[in-house]
């Protein structure tokens, strides 16, 4: 008999709203705390402690619009988050500072979170769902120079882009885009020329979230349906279906692959977080905590494996931090 699914390792409470996005910064060497960022639905960034296990700061820059989007910038003082009120806010978090530094009005209006690549010390790549419903931006941060945009041929009916993953097969090789789109398709954009490498239709609804192991050159997505996508990219930078894999239940919000690339989780709109082996995505655990669809997920940076995390934040308010390591 496989053994019962853990407990939480312990809950957050005290965002006071559902929780949309989180992320971890966990690396640092001692004395640094390790901190989790966790965007809500009331439109704080709070910074919660993961020693103490409380809020150490709540950050209000999204006139109090959803914020969706939560990302470091190369430590955890250099902040990005973005909200529904169309805004990408930089912070300054150093010395106790609580400071917006900077901000990029999106004039999107939809909910796709936008991706980060780092490119050089100090200077990062960012896509953003841009105002032409179907197009996707690329900017360079912090100068916020426009790098190109993203257009589908004319006619190609993708609808609007839902998720964004910037990556690189290198440091210092070409940029690449993986996008999902309204349409249930997954595109592969050349950064550098602006243009499509290749096209693969995943789902019959939008899709909602994907991931990409850049190692094994493979890649999951998830939509509102009972399916898991599986996709594979292969030499000719042709994507390709892999396999797909049967849920239980309806409805992905959102898919993280560990680190490690040995396992993923996804957030349910069952409420539940699952849990699957990469390699051949076996189900290795459901967690049953939240009361709420489970909005996000997100595996620490702990440089220990041992003190790994898996934080999930739910409509319930709540989050819940899971030690799963040492069950998988």
């Amino acid at each position: 008999m496989a053994p019962p699914p853990p407990d939480p390792q312990f809950v957050l409470r005290g965002t006071s709203a559902a929780v949309h996005t989180l992320h971890f910064s966990c690396g640092g060497p001692e004395p640094d705390i390790p901190l989790l960022f966790s965007g809500s639905e009331n439109g704080l960034v709070h910074v919660w402690n993961l020693k103490t296990h409380r809020v150490d700061t709540a950050l209000d820059g999204h006139g109090r619009k959803s914020v969706y989007c939560v990302e470091t910038m190369g430590g955890k003082d250099r902040l990005l988050s973005q909200g529904r009120d169309q805004r990408i806010c930089l912070w300054d978090l150093a010395e106790g500072r609580t400071s917006v530094t900077d901000s990029v009005f999106t004039e999107h209006v939809g909910f796709c979170r936008c991706s980060l690549l780092k490119v050089a010390q100090g200077r990062w790549l960012m896509a953003m769902a841009a105002r032409s419903l179907e197009e996707v931006q690329i900017l360079e941060l912090p100068s916020k120079m426009s790098v190109c945009t993203l257009k589908p041929e004319m006619g190609a009916k993708l609808g609007m882009p839902m998720c964004l993953k910037l990556w690189q097969l290198s440091c210092g090789s070409q940029p690449v885009l993986l996008a999902g789109y309204e349409d249930g398709s997954v595109v592969l954009w050349n950064v550098s020329m602006g243009k499509v490498l290749s096209k693969l239709v995943c789902h019959q609804e939008p899709v909602m979230s994907l991931d990409f192991d850049s190692e094994k050159a493979k890649g999951i997505s998830g939509s509102s349906e009972k399916v898991l996508s599986i996709w594979s990219l292969n030499e000719q930078q042709n994507l390709q279906v892999y396999k797909t894999h049967e849920l239980v239940n309806a409805g992905i919000s959102d898919i993280t692959i560990r680190p490690d690339k040995k396992i993923l989780a996804t957030a349910g709109w069952d409420h539940r977080i699952r849990i699957f082996g990469w390699k051949k995505l076996k189900p290795l655990a459901v967690l049953d905590y939240h009361t709420g669809t489970a909005h996000c997920v997100s595996f620490s940076d702990h440089s220990t494996p041992q003190e790994r995390l898996l934080a999930a934040g739910s409509k319930d308010q709540r989050i819940s931090v899971w030690s799963i390591y040492a069950h998988t």
